[in-house]
C-alpha cells in the first residue's frame, strides 16, 4: 500500500553558475544548527575540493540534510555549467521537487532553462527563489516576470506555473514571500520547502526497490552507492539483487555490509532505512549509476533517464617530449588508463575509448570546461602526459554529417558588440537576437557550432577588455557549416635544446609574444610564443652573445626584456592547434608541435597541403 512519509522532503537546488545555490545551502545548514555555535566554517562548505573552491563553482553534486522543526529535508546542491549537466540530470531521480534559483540582478540566463527544462520534463514542482536581493541593482519583479515567461516557454503544467516565489539574501542568510522586505533568516524558504514539496512516496511493505543515482568514492572503503528508497525497507546484511534497466545481462547478488544516512554535512551509519530516505551503500565493487538494488523475491528495475552524449574529445597520451619523466610521479600508459578508467566510476557524461596505439586513449566530455577539470585533477595527482587540440564529435544522419551546435548567450558593453558580432559569424555562428540590457551592456544570442567556440574564450576576453560574459548551452545537431579557421596566428618554435638566454629571448620578442622567460629548459619543436602573422618561425632563445675583444658604446646596455605570458590550462588548450599537443605535469604545462624534428615537420605540412 502506497504511503506518504511525511517527516521527509527531498529537494534539488537547481540555477545557473554563479546565481548562489552553494551560499544557500550554507545558509540553510547554518540555521538548521547542523554546526555548534564556535564551530569555524569556510564559506561554501558544500564545495569540498580544491578546485571547486579556487574557481569558484560547483562541478559535482553534492548530498546534505538539516533538521526543520519535525522535518528532515535532504538537499542536493547542483552545478550550473551546462558541462556537468550529467550531474543534473541523474540527481533529479532522487528529489520530489526543486528550488530555481534565480539572480535579482541578471534574471534568467541559459543554464537557468537548460535545469528547469530538466525538471519539468520529470513533471517535478519548482519554488522559484529570487536571490541577491540585497545586491545593487536587483530588480526582482522583473525577474519573476522573466521566470513566469520561462516556465509558459517550456511548456510547464498549470500546477507548475502556480509556483510559489521566495525572495532570499543566502549571504545575509535571510529570506522572505514579498520582495520588498526580508525577514530575520530562512524560514520564509523552510516553511514553503515543506508546505509545497510533496513528501515522497512509496510501498513500505514492498519488496526492495532503491535507484543508485549518484557514486562517490573514497580511499577507504572504494565506491559508495546514493539513492532514494522507492519500495520497501532496506536493512545491514541484507541480500539484493543488482538490475539495470538498460542492460539486461546485469544480475548480481551482494549483501549490504554497510549503510549510511546524510546527517548534515557526516554520513551516519544505521540499521535500516526505508521509503522516502536518501541513503549511501558501501561495500559493492562495482556499483554503477542507473543499477537497481532490488530484494530477491521480486527483482524489477527502475527505469533510468539516459545520460546525453559527450560533444567533445581529446587525445591523452603518454607524455614522448624530450624532458618526458622530470616530473610527473605517474608517467606510463597504465598509469594513465587506469586513473581515466577510475574517473567513470563517478562521472556518467564522460567516454574512454582505446585508440590504434596504446599509449593513446580518446576521452569524450561534455565541454571543455569539463575536460579541463579533469586534466587540472590528474595533474595535481601527480600524472603527466599530453593532450590534443579539442574536437567536436560528429554525428552521421541519413549519410550527411551533422555537428553539435550551442546557443551562446553573450552580455558585452555596447561599444565591444561589432566586434564580437563579426568575430562569431567567422566561427559560422548566426545571430539570433541582440537586446540592449541593464548598465550599458547588449545581451547578442548566437547559434553556433560547439568546434566555433573552440578556443574563442581568450580572444572574446581580450577584444571586450574583461568585461563581456559568454554563456553557452548544448542545442542539439545541425548540419555540419563548413571549415572554421581557428588561429590567424602562428607559432614561435624553440629551434634547439637548452636554457633559454637573455640574449636569445631579445632578439625573438620582436617576432611575437613569448610563454617563457629566461632560465627555463626547451627542446627543439617547443613552442615557446605566438606570432601575429600566420606561419610557424623558429627561434634560437638560447642563443648566446658573441664576446670580442672591442667594446662597442652600446654592449652595455641592458637588455629590456618583455614579460611573458603566463597562460593558464584553459587558455593552453585554447591556443593548441591540430598539429600542436599540450605537455601536462604536475609542475609545468608545455606547448609542443606533435613532430619535433623540423624536417618531418615541413615534410608533413607539404603532404597536408598537396592532399589539400
Amino acid at each position: 500500500m502506497h504511503t506518504k512519509r511525511d517527516d521527509i522532503r527531498n529537494v534539488a537546488i537547481i540555477a545557473h553558475v554563479d546565481h548562489g545555490k552553494t551560499t544557500l545551502v550554507d545558509a540553510l545548514l547554518r540555521q538548521s544548527g547542523v554546526f555548534r555555535e564556535n564551530q569555524e566554517v569556510v564559506e561554501r562548505v558544500m564545495d569540498s575540493n580544491d578546485l571547486e573552491r579556487e574557481r569558484g563553482i560547483t562541478i559535482l553534486s553534492k548530498n546534505t540534510s538539516v533538521q526543520y522543526k519535525n522535518t528532515r529535508i535532504n538537499i542536493i546542491d547542483t552545478p550550473g555549467h551546462a558541462d556537468f549537466g550529467g550531474e543534473v540530470e541523474r540527481i533529479l531521480k532522487m528529489v520530489d521537487g526543486v528550488v530555481l534559483l534565480v539572480d535579482a540582478f541578471e534574471g534568467v540566463m541559459p543554464q537557468t532553462k537548460f535545469v528547469l527544462k530538466k525538471a519539468l520534463s520529470l513533471d517535478l514542482p519548482v519554488i522559484s527563489c529570487i536571490n541577491k536581493v540585497d545586491r545593487p541593482g536587483s530588480r526582482p519583479d522583473e525577474v519573476v516576470d522573466e521566470v513566469l515567461e520561462l516556465l509558459m516557454d517550456l511548456g510547464a503544467s498549470d500546477s507548475q506555473l502556480d509556483c510559489p516565489f521566495v525572495f532570499a539574501s543566502a549571504k545575509n542568510g535571510t529570506s522572505s514571500m514579498d520582495s520588498a522586505s526580508q525577514g530575520d533568516d530562512m524560514s520564509a524558504l523552510f516553511d514553503t520547502i515543506v508546505s509545497y514539496i510533496p513528501a515522497p512516496e512509496g510501498d513500505p511493505d514492498a519488496s526492495l526497490q532503491i535507484l543508485i543515482s549518484t557514486i562517490d568514492y573514497n580511499e577507504y572503503v572504494g565506491r559508495i552507492g546514493i539513492g532514494k528508497v522507492d519500495n520497501g525497507t532496506i536493512r545491514l546484511n541484507q541480500e539484493a539483487l543488482i538490475l539495470n534497466h538498460h542492460d539486461e545481462n546485469r544480475r548480481e547478488k551482494v549483501k549490504i555490509s554497510k549503510l549510511y544516512e546524510f546527517q548534515g554535512l557526516n554520513k551516519a551509519d544505521v540499521q535500516e532505512a526505508t521509503i522516502g530516505q536518501i541513503v549511501a551503500i558501501s561495500g559493492i565493487a562495482d556499483l554503477k549509476i542507473g543499477d537497481t538494488l532490488c530484494s530477491l523475491e521480486d527483482a524489477s528495475p527502475i527505469p533510468f533517464q539516459k545520460i546525453s552524449d559527450p560533444t567533445i574529445s581529446m587525445n591523452f597520451m603518454v607524455n614522448d617530449s624530450p624532458l618526458a619523466g622530470r616530473e610527473g610521479k605517474y608517467v606510463t600508459s597504465r598509469h594513465i588508463k587506469d586513473r581515466l578508467l577510475k574517473e567513470l566510476n563517478t562521472d556518467v557524461s564522460l567516454r574512454v575509448e582505446e585508440t590504434d596505439s596504446t599509449d593513446t586513449f580518446k576521452v569524450s566530455g561534455r565541454g571543455e570546461l569539463h575536460l579541463s577539470v579533469l586534466i587540472e585533477t590528474m595533474r595535481r595527482e601527480g600524472y603527466e602526459f599530453a593532450v590534443s587540440k579539442a574536437e567536436v564529435i560528429n554525428k552521421t544522419v541519413n549519410g550527411k554529417t551533422e555537428e553539435p551546435v550551442e546557443l551562446a548567450y553573450v552580455d558585452v558593453p555596447d561599444e565591444f558588440s561589432g566586434a564580437v558580432i563579426s568575430n562569431l559569424s567567422e566561427r559560422k555562428g548566426e545571430l539570433l537576437s541582440m537586446n540592449s540590457i541593464a548598465g550599458g551592456y547588449t545581451r547578442l544570442e548566437f547559434r553556433i557550432p560547439s568546434r566555433g567556440l573552440i578556443g574563442f574564450r581568450g580572444p572574446f576576453m581580450t577584444e571586450t577588455k574583461g568585461n563581456g560574459i559568454i554563456n553557452t548551452v548544448f542545442d542539439g545537431y545541425a548540419p555540419y557549416k563548413g571549415d572554421i579557421a581557428y588561429r590567424k596566428t602562428g607559432s614561435l618554435i624553440a629551434f634547439e635544446a637548452g636554457e633559454a638566454v637573455p640574449y636569445g629571448l631579445f632578439n625573438a620578442q620582436d617576432r611575437g609574444s613569448l610563454f617563457i622567460g629566461p632560465g627555463t629548459i626547451v627542446y627543439s619543436g617547443m613552442v615557446i610564443g605566438s606570432n601575429p602573422k600566420s606561419e610557424d618561425i623558429e627561434v634560437n632563445v638560447c642563443k648566446t652573445k658573441h664576446l670580442t675583444n672591442t667594446r662597442t658604446s652600446s654592449s652595455d646596455e641592458a637588455l629590456r626584456l618583455v614579460p611573458p605570458i603566463n597562460m593558464s590550462l584553459e587558455q593552453c588548450l585554447d591556443f593548441i592547434d591540430n598539429d600542436e599537443l599540450l605537455e601536462v605535469t604536475p609542475v609545468s604545462l608545455r606547448i609542443r608541435k606533435r613532430i619535433l624534428d623540423p624536417v618531418l615537420r615541413k615534410r608533413a605540412g607539404f603532404a597536408k597541403k598537396n592532399q589539400n
